[in-house]
């Protein structure tokens, strides 16, 4: 039930802010069916609201051992628990107010539910602010939702592709280069991480001679241009660096007859003046 929390809470958030809407213009009088529309979303809302915290409660485990994680998961947690008295609450205005649709005092009832309503839609975007808290700055389910190993070494990959921009942006060029060779080794049959060592080896190493010979042992798939153009674009920097100007105009111009590309088409005319 954990996989499918993110699934759930949206439908919790969507129905409370659109059920509170409702709410707000029945309380107008017009049209006539804002009030019974009201009344649906917001019992499913608070049914959703029930779903949503106990999917929660089961995945909520593997994040919280997570080192750093348990605060914001507990944090999460409460809010979310808010959230559900809230709109549990709501639903029982509404009820009442079903129960008493025949008598004078209906419009307090349904002005109470809106009130209430309000409160619910609060305690929705902190539990939502302090979820996406929580998967965004603390990683909290990515790779692990779906126990997929293939989705945990996503994960990995993207750790080291953001930690190796971090260190190239204050300056530590060295600790890039070291960690996108350490992405290289732990995937060595995925070309789009080798071509990345290699811009590394460029970029951050200054080893022109070194991307070249790392794009040299890259198998790129068939017919995917973007790789193709990624490649060929490494390759003639590396040559450029050395420069090797016909080099570097070759390489653009032997991915141009498979995929003709004005913009690397311009580059080879420069590199031939």
């Amino acid at each position: 039930m954990g996989a499918l929390h993110p699934q759930v809470v949206h439908f919790t958030i969507v129905l409370t802010i659109v059920g509170v809407v409702f709410r707000l213009v029945s309380l107008v009088g017009k049209p006539a069916f804002a009030s019974p529309a009201a009344t649906t979303l917001l019992l499913l809302a608070a049914a959703a609201s029930v779903v949503s915290v106990r999917s929660g409660t089961a995945a909520h485990g593997p994040v919280e051992r997570a080192p750093g994680a348990r605060p914001a998961v507990m944090e999460h947690e409460e809010w979310g628990e808010r959230t559900q008295t809230a709109l549990l609450i709501v639903g029982a205005v509404e009820i009442l107010g079903l129960l008493l649709r025949r008598s004078p005092k209906v419009r307090l009832v349904r002005s109470v539910a809106a009130v209430a309503g309000l409160v619910a839609v609060v305690c929705v975007y902190e539990a939502g602010e302090h979820g996406g808290e929580l998967v965004y700055g603390y990683a909290g389910g990515v790779g692990i939702r779906s126990g997929d190993p293939k989705d945990v070494e996503r994960l990995l990959l993207a750790g080291y592709y953001q930690q190796a921009l971090a260190e190239r942006s204050a300056g530590r060029s060295a600790q890039a280069a070291e960690l996108l060779s350490a992405a290289a080794a732990r995937f060595p049959a995925d070309p789009e991480v080798q071509m990345l060592a290699a811009d590394s080896l460029l970029r951050d190493r200054k080893d022109p001679q070194g991307a070249l010979d790392a794009l040299a042992k890259v198998t790129l798939p068939a017919g995917n241009r973007f790789m193709a153009f990624q490649h060929a674009t490494l390759q003639a920097d590396a040559y450029e660096a050395l420069g090797r100007r016909d080099a570097a105009a070759s390489s653009l111009e032997s991915v141009l007859k498979t995929f003709p590309n004005p913009r690397l088409q311009q580059r080879v005319d420069a590199l031939r003046k």
